[in-house]
């Protein structure tokens, strides 16, 4: 009985949790939001090796050597606080959800390529034209506009006045 008390004995106040779970939040929110760019809606191999090397590094930087259940409760609620403040906010405030979510980018306009923001999004030509041949568009002169969405989808308006859409998720079809 005393093992399984001294796995919810607290080891650091609360606030110190508290403190370490919203230090390292926000510097991963900033590095997310502003230092990496955004992929063409997938996730490489580097991608995935990235996310878990940062979930592995700030779960390290957040726990300081704590070995209570407590402490951990307290850093996941801290976590899920910011996540859900933050939602909350920039659904309700404008000027919070621009800082929070980039502005679709514009990548073709009336069949031209707009190189700068490739560049900018750091997306190759090849990978631009990969996903216009997803969509069903089989050429660049074929597209009224492409525009990079802020999840990361590329929305293609053809300048016969039809839009195409991203492919459907297979578990849709299920649904009703």
């Amino acid at each position: 009985m005393n093992d399984i008390l001294h796995l919810f004995a607290r080891e650091y106040p609360v606030w110190h949790m508290v403190l370490r779970g919203t230090v390292v939040y926000w510097f991963l929110l900033l590095v997310f939001r502003f230092i990496l760019r955004r992929d063409i809606g997938s996730m490489g191999v580097a991608d995935l090796l990235f996310v878990v090397l940062v979930a592995d590094a700030s779960s390290n930087a957040m726990q300081g050597e704590y070995k209570s259940i407590n402490d951990g409760l307290v850093l996941l609620s801290t976590l899920i606080f910011w996540n859900f403040a933050l939602d909350w906010l920039s659904y309700r405030f404008e000027p919070v959800s621009r800082l929070l979510e980039p502005v679709p980018e514009v990548l073709i306009r009336h069949g031209r390529v707009n190189r700068r923001a490739l560049r900018r999004e750091m997306i190759s030509t090849d990978e631009l034209l990969s996903k216009l041949r997803e969509q069903g568009v089989e050429s660049i002169d074929a597209v009224r506009i492409a525009r990079l969405e802020p999840d990361g989808q590329l929305s293609v308006f053809k300048r016969d006045g039809g839009e195409t859409k991203p492919p459907a998720d297979p578990g849709d079809a299920a649904r009703p």
